[in-house]
């Protein structure tokens, strides 16, 4: 299996990749399986059952609408946002849901999406069990799937292939290390992102379908942007958690250009640390758009969808010579990063603790902003090690199991680590002690050793020692 950078950055729905878009495309692929099978007119009923972490955050992540968004027919990439609780609604309001959007069936969401908080399936710890059964009551189908971080999803028979061991699209250039991606970038010349641009032309994109694809993500995380600092009010779920990046934009005095891009504009405020006050209001607002289940960009996840866009933001505003070809260079790298933290550890929560998310977003977006500035792949590699290095351990303890507090400021604090990993690599020649190969092996033991506590089950940490309010 290969991974293309078009399933590393995605565009879905809030809160979170591996709860809520995971889940919506297990249930959607079900549905498609019931379909396909020819059944689907004889369903009298299905049930959801959720495991591990899924059942012990599903409700503060929304797992039990997705399930159900899913089951109508619905996909991450194409559910009207400001539908969805009307479609909820009247599911909930009549007991009948319509599924794949073409067949009436009796659904009570409280009885028929099981949260099983005591039970774990073995595959991972992401795990759910769909069953279909006639009017008789007689089983007509019943699938296992797992949601392994950043939205994909494999059945029981592919349980593990998060780990990617065999490549099923021919390209180029593959490389399974980033010692192998050096390589390559030494025996031919050529950057990270050019060896990128060549593999994901085997997937059957021209360079041109690549950019413009690549510039579409980009165009998704400043809407996202700009969404997050105009919309006023209160995060959902019980927190009463404010958005602040509405209060921020106001304070910094920016405004939106023709590009639909926030910029700082002019200003005499002479704080050096100016940018930094940007990078934050960038990532605050994405992630307080994801918190309240708008339409981010999964990179890789959405737990960690702030970091790159804001990341790019400081690049398009804060260095010389950016442009559109920095941007598609910028989310190349960072798409070969997130490559090999996705075949060589984990980029799940559950799996391996925030160092997964957030560590992998920030180290994609440190690779990432080094090649956009002109960085040799030594240094985009370094710039890459660093970020990943001090995210090491960073543990998932969402309080209410919502992905609110910790999660959207360390995603600002994040993006800040990003910049400064980049321009402490670019300031040496790419030696250095602790190759990123090591640090990712070292990041998957890590979420190994961590207690299952310290995972996305909010058992652990700040979620149980601070009082919910």
């Amino acid at each position: 299996m290969a991974i293309s950078v078009f399933e590393l950055f995605t565009i879905g729905i809030g809160p979170s990749s591996s709860h809520t878009v995971g889940p919506m495309r297990a249930a959607r692929t079900f549905v498609d399986g019931l379909r396909d099978s020819g059944v689907l007119p004889a369903v009298a009923g299905v049930r959801a059952e959720l495991y591990g972490s899924l059942a012990l955050t599903g409700k503060g992540h929304g797992s039990d609408t997705a399930v159900i968004l899913g089951l109508l027919g619905e996909t991450p990439e194409g559910v009207d946002i400001d539908s969805v609780p009307q479609l909820l609604g009247a599911v909930s309001d009549g007991l009948l849901l319509r599924l794949g959007g073409e067949h009436d069936i009796r659904f009570d969401p409280a009885e028929h999406v099981d949260f099983r908080r005591k039970e774990h399936l073995p595959g991972h710890p992401n795990g759910m069990r769909f069953v279909a059964w006639d009017a008789a009551g007689a089983e007509l189908r019943a699938r296992v799937y797992y949601s392994v971080g950043g939205g994909f999803v494999v059945d029981e028979l592919a349980a593990g292939a998060d780990r990617i061991t065999v490549d099923d699209t021919p390209r180029p250039y593959p490389f399974a290390t980033a010692a192998e991606l050096l390589q390559i970038c030494r025996d031919t010349g050529m950057s990270i992102s050019s060896v990128m641009l060549a593999n994901e032309q085997a997937f059957g994109r021209t360079p041109e379908e690549i950019r413009s694809g690549l510039l579409a993500i980009w165009a998704a995380m400043r809407r996202c942007v700009r969404r997050g600092v105009i919309t006023e009010g209160t995060l959902p779920g019980g927190l009463k958690v404010p958005r602040r990046a509405p209060r921020l934009y106001r304070q910094l005095g920016g405004y939106c250009d023709e590009d639909g891009m926030l910029s700082p504009g002019a200003s005499v405020d002479p704080d050096p640390m100016r940018g930094s006050d940007w990078i934050t209001l960038y990532a605050l607002a994405v992630n307080e758009e994801n918190a309240a289940g708008g339409r981010v960009v999964t990179a890789p996840t959405n737990g960690a969808a702030g970091i790159i866009p804001a990341v790019l933001h400081y690049y398009g505003h804060f260095t010389s010579g950016a442009g559109d070809d920095g941007v598609v260079r910028f989310l190349l790298a960072a798409g070969a990063i997130g490559i090999l933290f996705k075949e060589n550890a984990s980029i799940s929560g559950a799996e391996v603790g925030c160092q997964g998310e957030v560590g992998s977003a920030s180290s994609m977006a440190a690779g990432g902003f080094a090649e956009a500035l002109g960085g040799t792949p030594a240094q985009v590699e370094n710039a890459a090690e660093i970020a990943m290095e001090h995210n090491l351990g960073l543990t998932c303890d969402p309080i209410g199991g919502l992905v609110q507090v910790p999660c959207i400021e360390r995603n600002a604090l994040a993006s800040v680590k990003a910049i400064s990993a980049t321009k402490i690599a670019l300031r040496g020649d790419g030696t250095h002690f602790v190759s990123l190969d090591k640090v990712i092996k070292t990041m998957r033991d890590t979420g190994r050793d961590m207690m299952d506590k310290y995972k996305e089950t909010s058992r652990g940490g700040l979620a149980v020692n601070v009082i919910e309010c």
